[in-house]
């Protein structure tokens, strides 16, 4: 399920529940070396193990189950890791 919203063109647009599954997946990386990776487990919830899945066949991460981050996933854990600090700076007010 998406919320959706639509810009001033009639454009629509929204985070899946897969895309929110894989930021948060995203977030689990430790940014300030690219030697520590995750790993998902078998016993993992379904959704988990899917969005590791699928960030593996968008070459974001090196292995269906976690791994490490790739050039491209780096850039992604780092743009969802500002994200979220920048909705959440202010979210005690």
């Amino acid at each position: 399920m998406a919320l959706c919203y639509e810009d001033n063109e009639g454009v629509l647009m929204a985070y899946t529940q897969d895309n929110l599954f894989e930021l948060d997946l995203l977030l689990l990386f430790d940014l300030s070396s690219n030697q520590k990776g995750i790993k998902i487990h078998k016993t993992a919830d379904a959704e988990k193990i899917a969005a590791a899945e699928r960030l593996f066949n968008k070459g974001f991460i090196t292995q269906v189950d976690g791994g490490y981050l790739t050039t491209l996933g780096n850039e992604a854990a780092e743009q969802a890791q500002s994200l979220f600090t920048m909705l959440n700076a202010h979210s005690g007010e």
